[in-house]
């Protein structure tokens, strides 16, 4: 497959974790992508991150030459940049937006009738474990919601969704590795109460959340299921679920959420 030629309108975290991840899985050529990015602190970590990109301080150098354009800037730019970039696009740009909450009719209308799809990602796509849902705004043809699927599955697992679910995927799976880098500060925590070195059970935690998740899905049984399993009668485990439960472990999980969700919706009506 000949290898896309990618521009990153904006070098922040996300963009970066995602074309790191496109490099390192030979998904595309160092030399195929691009970012660009006023901020000099964000350009040098991308070019960091990312060796044999190219990466410049304006849009104008770099959107001619792409067949894929990202938007990874923040929602409340995109006017700014659409102004900027719509004179350059042309029917063979791809335009994709990572923008939370930023729907594809408020797209459609700062970049015109253009071939559109929005994705929610996540920052894990930086070690290819990322997990993404995308959906196609009306222009956008089979063919290019194959290129989105491979593209993000290069760097993690991709599913196409209509995009009123893409809020929710925001609260979950985009949000969700903050709630699992506090779920593992938190059993960390509890190490060293009882005893261990921090960096012990740092790695003993982090490895104990990797493990399970690995479980849920190579084995493909309901979590339920797999607790139970471990929660043998009496024992060490069913009280420390109980200690959970008392506490609001599993309703604070599911308002997390649903509070990101929420947030997600409310950055879209700020947007249109």
């Amino acid at each position: 497959m000949t290898s896309p030629s990618i521009v990153c309108i904006g070098a922040g975290q996300m963009a970066t974790a995602l074309a790191c991840g496109w490099v390192s899985t030979e998904f595309c050529a160092p030399q195929n992508v691009a970012a660009c990015d006023p901020d000099p602190e964000a350009r040098r970590r991308f070019a960091e991150h990312v060796p044999g990109g190219h990466v410049v301080p304006s849009s104008r150098d770099v959107v001619g030459s792409a067949n894929i354009v990202v938007l990874a800037t923040k929602p409340h730019h995109l006017t700014h940049v659409a102004a900027e970039i719509r004179p350059l696009l042309t029917d063979r740009h791809l335009l994709v937006s990572i923008a939370a909450g930023v729907t594809l009719g408020r797209l459609t209308q700062l970049f015109g009738t253009q071939r559109l799809v929005r994705i929610m990602p996540n920052t894990p796509c930086l070690v290819g474990q990322g997990a993404s849902a995308y959906a196609l705004g009306a222009q956008a043809t089979e063919e290019d919601a194959e290129v989105v699927q491979r593209m993000m599955s290069a760097v993690g697992v991709a599913y196409r969704l209509e995009e009123s679910h893409l809020d929710a995927v925001t609260g979950l799976s985009g949000s969700g590795p903050a709630y699992v880098y506090l779920l593992i500060e938190a059993l960390s925590d509890g190490g060293v109460r009882v005893g261990l070195p921090r960096s012990v059970a740092t790695a003993l935690a982090a490895q104990t959340v990797r493990g399970a998740a690995e479980m849920v899905l190579v084995q493909g049984e309901h979590p339920a299921v797999l607790k139970d399993r471990v929660a043998s009668p009496g024992g060490t485990t069913i009280a420390g679920l109980q200690a959970l439960e008392d506490r609001g472990w599993r309703a604070a999980a599911m308002a997390a959420v649903e509070a990101a969700t929420r947030r997600s919706r409310e950055l879209g009506r700020e947007q249109a």
